[in-house]
């Protein structure tokens, strides 16, 4: 694992070893959609939903003291247990720092053998997108502004 990672993203990582199958892994998924804070309708908008996706999923983030805030929500529960997962990876990290991270944590987790291609795609949309809103966010842009 690499050493340069975040905590936030290598404590996941460590949960989802211990899962020792693939069913254990879909549950780790859903009990974090079921942390997931609801997101309000009002930033349910075309906008803030990522490109790409089966499912419906919205990505809002904001910045508070430098720190990156994400809030999303899915209407699948699996996509939704994705996109809090990656909110628990990347939340109170800076801009730059998510920005620059890559997803290949995906497969220390053993997630990416569980899912189906469809929601390995929209993993990797869901985290393109968190990480244009960071850009967004650097360069002093509106992160809905800016689109996948």
């Amino acid at each position: 694992m690499p050493a340069d990672r975040p905590e936030s993203i290598e404590k996941i990582v460590a949960r989802f070893q211990k899962a020792a199958d693939p069913k254990r892994r879909y549950e780790q998924l859903l009990w974090f959609a079921k942390k997931l804070d609801p997101l309000p309708d009002d930033y349910k908008t075309a906008e803030n939903k990522v490109p790409g996706c089966v499912s419906q999923v919205f990505v809002v983030a904001d910045l508070v003291e430098g720190k990156v805030v994400y809030q999303a929500d899915s209407d699948a529960q699996i996509t939704k247990g994705l996109v809090a997962l990656l909110i628990k990876a990347l939340n109170g990290l800076t801009p730059d720092e998510i920005v620059q991270l890559t997803p290949d944590f995906i497969k220390d987790t053993q997630l990416d053998v569980s899912l189906t291609p469809s929601r390995a795609n929209g993993f990797y949309n869901i985290f393109k997108t968190m990480q244009q809103r960071a850009q967004a966010l650097l360069d002093g842009a509106s992160p809905a502004a800016i689109s996948g």
